[in-house]
């Protein structure tokens, strides 16, 4: 498997490095393993250095975020396979080699996701925020997962493990064609972090590619290692970014009654947000909206023509409705 690059982003990270790192070593086989650094200031380089000399290194000179630091670090990889992997995870076993069959088989498959189970909850079996057993998407935009609904976290027990083709596969471990990525542009940077596997995903999907699922790897994620999701910052780029998301990918036909919709929906959670205590997520609010208006001239050139308006991985329903007024917590109950 040494047509594949595992690439590790880090920034400021080292204390993941020392924890994890172990494991993506241990369990790689003969996979090349990098490490791409986002101008770190602690003394994560040099640990790599000393303590995984066959470790790749790729420095980069400023803080990319999350998209631009993958997008320039993978500029510099030559493979047939990417796995973009967030360095607070955990990896097991044969991780691997699941998801190469999967792409190696069927050239129509573009990326794919593990299994992806809570680092912090591992004796309980949860499966993690950030993918769990697969992403989905409503007719609003709003991303959810087999395994995880907004905050809701299923136990895994053997539910999802059926190979699927789902709408978006995670970005804390993301396994993806090498020349796709690179020839549909890679992560959108003005997004910095957060959503952009969901429009990278979206993009490969009107161009007529299938996203899986594989539940036959399986990795820990601990979540919020660079960015806890209690900050106004995630809670800014999580609503800018999915507002983006919808404008560059839906039909032309759809965006203005969709998006108005989700900014009414957003001005309910702004409300809630005050109501909680937490005034700096509704300013946050706010402000994701001012700048999605700011970046609406620059994303309308980045509008791809889309397949069909119900790809694989689109739900035709609300979850915001199935979930908060219908009580719906599972994905299953959602799905009925």
């Amino acid at each position: 498997m040494n047509q594949i690059a595992v690439v590790i982003l880090n920034w400021n990270g080292k204390s993941f490095l020392e924890q994890f790192l172990p494991s993506v070593t241990k369990y790689s086989g003969d996979a090349r393993i990098i490490v791409a650094d986002n101008n770190s200031t602690d003394d994560s380089i040099p640990f790599v250095k000393s303590k995984y000399p066959s470790v790749e290194i790729i420095t980069l000179t400023e803080n990319y975020g999350f998209a631009g630091g993958y997008n320039n670090a993978l500029n510099q990889v030559d493979a047939q396979y990417f796995v973009l992997l967030n360095s607070d995870v955990e990896v097991t076993e044969n991780w691997l080699t699941p998801m190469f069959n999967l792409l190696e088989n069927d050239t129509k498959i573009a990326a794919c996701q593990p299994k992806i189970k809570d680092f912090k909850r591992k004796s309980e079996n949860y499966f993690e925020y950030a993918g769990a057993a697969g992403g989905y998407i409503d007719k609003l935009g709003f991303p959810f997962c087999k395994g995880r609904v907004f905050d809701t976290l299923e136990i895994d027990n053997g539910q999802f493990n059926d190979v699927s083709e789902i709408f978006w596969a995670s970005g804390a471990c993301l396994f993806i064609r090498a020349e796709l990525y690179k020839s549909i542009g890679g992560l959108d940077e003005f997004f910095f972090a957060h959503m952009e596997e969901i429009d990278l995903c979206w993009r490969i999907k009107n161009q007529g590619y299938k996203i899986m699922y594989t539940p036959n790897a399986t990795v820990y994620h601990v979540g919020g290692g660079t960015l806890d999701k209690t900050k106004p910052k995630k809670t800014f780029l999580n609503f800018r970014n999915s507002l983006l998301t919808l404008h560059k990918n839906l039909p032309k036909n759809k965006i203005f009654t969709t998006i108005f919709i989700r900014l009414c929906l957003d001005g309910v959670a702004g409300v809630k947000f005050l109501l909680e205590g937490k005034p700096m997520h509704t300013i946050a609010i706010i402000k994701a909206h001012f700048s999605f208006y700011g970046a609406l001239k620059q994303n309308r050139l980045k509008r791809v023509p889309f397949k069909e308006l119900l790809l694989a991985g689109m739900i035709n329903k609300s979850i915001v409705w199935e979930y908060y007024l219908k009580k719906k917590k599972s994905f299953t109950d959602i799905l009925k």
